[in-house]
């Protein structure tokens, strides 16, 4: 039994090291080959080291690598060890990465094409790394912090500091650039989501209903998902009755309302979005 966890608690490492390796390489080519030439920026300290290298003529690599160099410290001491040197392993592949890639001739000079193939590539490369359990950008580990202390949510955060940078690189590059560089981010963050909850989006299903054993077993037989019942009493009505509770992929909740439908026209549907789904028996079963 501990050789088995052994085992796969390396499969585990290994994997990781792979897909943050390949998400850190993609991450680099996307700005060398497509953003960078055609002054394109990503945000955080992607974007800062973008206009850095821009206005010194040093290498972005370098850039990228001293100023995640603090972020990495303040990730060490508060996030953790392994979040730490997943993160610190993977901007050193990309700047290595970007280093390489300086002198290679971009892949297109139209910006329209740049923006939305680097920005395709950047949110898979990023969106890799942190579902492998890192990330390319300090600016993330501050969100984290800063969201713990005031709760602010972390996306607001980051957004904030994005709005700063890109104005700025109205001023360094041209305003042309800067609307350029929000259509990449935003393409980019989109493919990050997709990648690390994946295209099978999971939704959690609560219904309230009267028919509650019918639509359970409709669930069951018809959509192949398991359902739970919770127990519950109505605030008004005080009478007892079961919530059903099961969850479903995206494409799936159609077909549950209509099964839902069907049988009760008038139950209460509450449908919610779930980052991720881990344990119990979510593969479907075998539909009668």
């Amino acid at each position: 039994m501990a050789r088995q966890h052994k085992k796969r608690t390396l499969l585990t490492k290994l994997l990781q090291f792979i897909f943050i390796t390949i998400g850190a390489i993609l991450m680099g080519v996307a700005l060398e080959l497509f953003l960078v030439p055609n002054k394109v920026i990503d945000g955080g300290v992607a974007g800062i080291s973008i206009m850095l290298s821009s206005l010194t003529n040093l290498p972005l690599g370098a850039f990228l690598f001293l100023l995640n160099i603090p972020f990495l410290i303040i990730g060490y001491k508060h996030i953790g060890k392994t979040f730490a040197i997943a993160t610190m392993y993977g901007i050193a592949v990309m700047s290595i990465t970007t280093y390489m890639l300086h002198d290679v001739h971009a892949f297109t000079d139209e910006k329209i094409l740049a923006v939305l193939f680097g920005g395709l590539i950047l949110g898979i490369g990023v969106g890799l790394v942190i579902r492998f359990g890192g990330t390319l950008d300090g600016t993330e580990i501050v969100a984290i912090l800063i969201s713990k202390k005031t709760r602010i949510p972390i996306g607001q955060i980051i957004m904030i500091i994005n709005v700063i940078i890109f104005t700025t690189a109205g001023f360094v590059f041209e305003w042309d650039s800067a609307m350029y560089s929000i259509f990449t981010y935003y393409i980019a963050f989109k493919l990050i989501d997709v990648v690390v909850e994946g295209l099978n989006e999971s939704k959690s299903v609560t219904i309230i209903s009267k028919e509650y054993e019918e639509i359970s077993e409709a669930i069951m037989n018809r959509l192949g998902r398991n359902t739970t019942y919770i127990y519950a009493k109505g605030g008004y009505s005080k009478e007892d009755t079961q919530i059903i509770y099961c969850v479903v992929t995206r494409l799936e909740v159609s077909k549950l309302r209509t099964i839902v439908n069907e049988i009760d026209s008038k139950a209460f549907i509450a449908i919610e979005h779930v980052s991720d789904v881990m344990g119990g028996n979510f593969d479907k079963k075998a539909i009668h």
